[in-house]
């Protein structure tokens, strides 16, 4: 999986549709090996991009959970951590 698709699930305040665009746009990327696609394929990446936000958005809406909210601020502390013990 590619490490710059953050989890979107399950945090407060919810993913916005930015959030869940650059994921689909990492997806994307990694599926076709494209970081930005020819003029000839411009229109399906792009096309494949938009199909992908709006599965997520769906996937996103969908989705229960009866564990209480994540904070984005913690987690993105214990990320940092994690990064400082991995690579000093």
């Amino acid at each position: 999986m590619c490490r710059n698709i953050k989890t979107l699930f399950n945090f407060e305040p919810p993913a916005t549709d930015d959030e869940i665009h650059a994921s689909a746009l990492q997806f994307v990327r990694k599926l076709s090996g494209f970081n930005k696609p020819s003029q000839a394929n411009a229109e399906a990446f792009d096309r494949a991009v938009a199909e992908v936000s709006a599965s997520a958005r769906r996937l996103l809406a969908s989705l229960n959970t009866h564990a209480p909210a994540r904070d984005r601020e913690t987690e993105a502390e214990k990320a940092r951590e994690r990064s400082r013990l991995r690579f000093g």
